[in-house]
C-alpha cells in the first residue's frame, strides 16, 4: 500500500524523498526564493519540489522525458495535455458567473478602509504573529472604539500614524488578496476575520463604499471565460497531483489536499 510519510524530527527536516529520489537541502533553499510571498516559504518550497518530482517521474514513466532528465516547461505542458481533460467554459457558464458576482464587474468602485498590519518577519515565528493578530482582533471586536489607538500602538504599516486609515482605495491599489477581501464583499465595519496577504495578517475596517457603474457582459465575457478555464484547470491539476501522491512514497512532506499554488 502506498504511504505518505512526514518526518517529524527537526534534525531530519531536510530529508525529502519521492519514491526514493532525494531532494537535497541546497535545492530546497534555492526554491525558497520563488515562494517569498508565502506564509511559510520553506514549507511552500518543499511542497513545490515534491509536486515537481511527482510530475517528473510521471513524465519519465510515460516516456516524455529520459530517465534522470529534468522536467522543463514544454514537457510539463505535454504531460498535462496528455493526462488532463479540461472542459471549456460556455457562454452560459460565463453569464451565470457574471450574474452571480455583480460586484466584480463594475468600474470605479471606491472603498474607504483602515487596517492594522501584523507584518511577517524573519525574526518571529509565523504562528506567534498570527496568534497576536487574532488576539488583537478579538479585543477590537469586543471594543470597536479602540481600533485607531490600537493601530497606532501595534500596526507595522506607516498608516499607523493616522490610526490605520488607508483612505480611498480603488481596484488595483492593493495586492490581489487584500483587494478581494475589501471589494468582493458588501460588508462594512470591522471584518470578523483576519485578512492574510503576502505582507502579513490584517485587521480590516471598512468605513464606507461608493459603488461604481456595472461593466457590460460583452466587455468582460472573454476575461470570465479565461478565469473559469484557469480555475477548472487548477482544480484538475490539484486532483491529478493528489492521485500521483496517493501512489507514491513521500518522505519529509505531507501534501494534504495539495491546496495553493501547485506549479512554479
Amino acid at each position: 500500500m502506498s504511504t505518505i510519510e512526514q518526518s517529524m524530527a527537526p534534525e531530519q527536516e531536510s530529508a525529502l524523498r519521492v519514491n526514493g529520489v532525494a531532494i537535497d537541502a541546497a535545492t530546497i533553499d534555492s526554491e525558497r526564493e520563488h515562494h517569498a510571498d508565502a506564509p511559510d516559504p520553506h514549507e511552500a518550497a518543499r511542497h513545490a519540489l515534491v509536486i515537481r518530482e511527482l510530475l517528473r517521474q510521471r513524465a519519465v514513466e510515460l516516456k516524455l522525458i529520459a530517465e534522470g532528465a529534468q522536467l522543463d516547461d514544454a514537457s510539463l505542458d505535454e504531460l498535462l495535455a496528455n493526462e488532463l481533460s479540461v472542459p471549456t467554459a460556455t457562454r452560459a457558464d460565463c453569464e451565470r458567473y457574471y450574474d452571480s458576482h455583480p460586484t466584480r464587474f463594475r468600474r470605479n468602485d471606491i472603498v474607504f478602509a483602515s487596517h492594522i498590519l501584523f507584518a511577517i518577519t524573519e525574526h518571529a515565528p509565523l504562528a506567534l504573529i498570527r496568534q497576536k493578530a487574532e488576539a488583537t482582533l478579538h479585543a477590537i471586536l469586543a471594543a470597536p472604539d479602540a481600533f485607531e489607538s490600537t493601530a497606532r500602538e501595534v500596526s507595522n504599516c506607516p498608516s499607523a500614524g493616522v490610526g490605520g486609515s488607508l483612505g480611498q482605495l480603488l481596484r488595483g491599489d492593493s495586492v490581489p488578496e487584500f483587494e478581494r477581501a475589501v471589494f468582493d464583499v458588501q460588508d462594512t465595519g470591522l471584518l470578523p476575520r483576519l485578512v492574510n496577504t503576502r505582507f502579513g495578517f490584517h485587521i480590516v475596517r471598512i468605513e464606507r463604499r461608493v459603488d461604481g457603474e456595472p461593466l457590460p457582459f460583452e466587455t468582460v465575457e472573454a476575461d470570465i471565460a479565461r478565469f473559469l478555464g484557469e480555475r477548472v484547470r487548477h482544480k484538475a491539476i490539484q486532483q491529478y497531483v493528489t492521485v500521483l501522491a496517493s501512489r507514491a512514497r513521500i518522505e519529509g512532506a505531507h501534501l494534504g489536499e495539495t491546496s495553493g499554488p501547485l506549479l512554479q
